[in-house]
């Protein structure tokens, strides 16, 4: 899947990745390969990005998720 991670200045991630682990408000959660569509709001924590040959790690301080047709688009 598609994943971009953005913030107001600039883009922290473009890629393709195998799994999202995001900081949920209510706890983490995982996006995988055609995930249902949907909007969630991110908390304080780490974001990881699963790719094919490594993970990245980001550290957010809240932000929202948008998933749809296998795209992940992060603002934080």
């Amino acid at each position: 899947m598609n994943v971009e991670i953005l913030t107001p200045d600039k883009t922290l991630f473009t890629g393709t990745a195998e799994v999202v682990t995001l900081p949920g408000t209510n706890g983490s959660f995982q996006i995988l390969e055609s995930h249902a569509p949907m909007i969630a709001n991110l908390g304080k924590g780490t974001l990881s990005i699963k790719t094919a040959g490594a993970t990245e790690s980001f550290e957010v301080k809240g932000g929202l998720v948008e998933v749809l047709q296998n795209k992940v688009v992060v603002l934080v």
